[in-house]
């Protein structure tokens, strides 16, 4: 007697269909400040973001204007080290840019 793949005692089972969600997504964002120059914010969004210099722009005056600017939207790792990256920088550069990450 051949057995099917999916057989136990001679009973067909099911497949289950488990759904999967989506995994979180982080959007990365920089806070405004009084000290760092317009012009530094502008170098770490094309730096680490990959921003050409108008989007560039566009984003640090968000950032001055609203207190807050979005660089882009990840997932967790990715956001993480963006992050990581941008505050290290900062510092490096003696900056107090602060950048964090927060749920989409």
């Amino acid at each position: 007697m051949a057995t099917r793949p999916y057989d136990d005692d001679g009973a067909i089972l099911e497949a289950v269909k488990i759904p999967v969600k989506p995994p979180r997504r982080y959007q990365v964002v920089l806070l405004n400040d009084d000290f760092t120059p317009m012009d530094f914010v502008v170098e770490v969004l094309m730096r680490f973001f990959g921003m050409d210099e108008a989007k560039a722009v566009a984003v640090m005056m968000s950032v001055h204007s609203q207190g807050k600017g979005v660089c882009g939207v990840y997932s967790k790792e990715v956001a993480e080290m963006k992050v990581m990256q941008v505050n290290h920088y900062s510092r490096e550069n003696q900056h107090p840019l602060q950048c964090q990450m927060e749920i989409v």
